[in-house]
């Protein structure tokens, strides 16, 4: 077993990537931990503790060379690899989630959307095909899907995500408002949940508003 990595270093590694992607754009070759640091608005010691967690990266007096560091990081987060999604849920959020361009380049491709709405069948969402959920188990079993996407109503989607376990689905990106309960622990589960953001940025509104 590999060294135990924190869920915040974790976190900002998406990050890191981002800013390194935004620095290649605008021809930067090096950076220093100080230079990264009024970036991302994190301290340099942090930023040197974080990457110490997978090497290090940088070299006394130099910095970091932008390129290597942006291509390791992403190696780490596995965007070097391609990984099929599938949507559980081809409504508004769904079709938002297919419509978004940006996965594919970071290597993430929704090759299918799949719904119980009989209005939607046949239909697709920049080419990729809606399907009825009862079609479910085919394209699973004939595709090596990797992501799980549930963009469903919460009521069903213990259901459903167990079903994507028991059909090898080892990865599940949750967007339904409601923490999974799952046979299987092992299955990877990130949950998204918009109106938690929504009630934090309100939180840290009314906070600003009152000093």
């Amino acid at each position: 077993m590999g060294k135990e990595i924190s869920q915040a270093v974790i976190r900002r590694m998406p990050r890191y990537y981002r800013y390194l992607g935004e620095l290649l754009d605008e021809g930067v070759e090096r950076i220093s931990s100080n230079e990264l640091s009024e970036k991302m608005k994190v301290t340099a010691s942090q930023i040197r503790q974080d990457l110490n967690n997978f090497g290090g990266f940088g070299q006394q007096g130099y910095g970091y060379n932008v390129q290597y560091l942006y291509d390791e990081i992403g190696k780490i987060l596995g965007l070097e690899e391609q990984h099929n999604i599938i949507v559980i849920g081809a409504g508004n959020l769904g079709q938002a989630l297919a419509n978004y361009g940006k996965f594919e380049k970071l290597g993430f491709m929704i090759i299918g959307l799949f719904d119980i709405n009989p209005d939607l069948m046949g239909r697709s969402q920049r080419g990729i095909p809606i399907m009825m959920l009862e079609e479910l188990e085919e394209f699973v079993i004939s595709h090596k899907i990797d992501i799980a996407a549930l963009t469903m109503p919460k009521g069903s989607a213990d259901t459903i995500a167990n079903q994507l376990v028991k059909l090898g689905i080892h990865a599940i990106w949750n967007f339904a408002h409601v923490d999974l309960d799952l046979m299987d622990k092992n299955v990877v589960v990130e949950n998204v949940h918009l109106s938690d953001s929504l009630m934090q940025l309100s939180y840290n509104m009314m906070r600003n508003e009152a000093d």
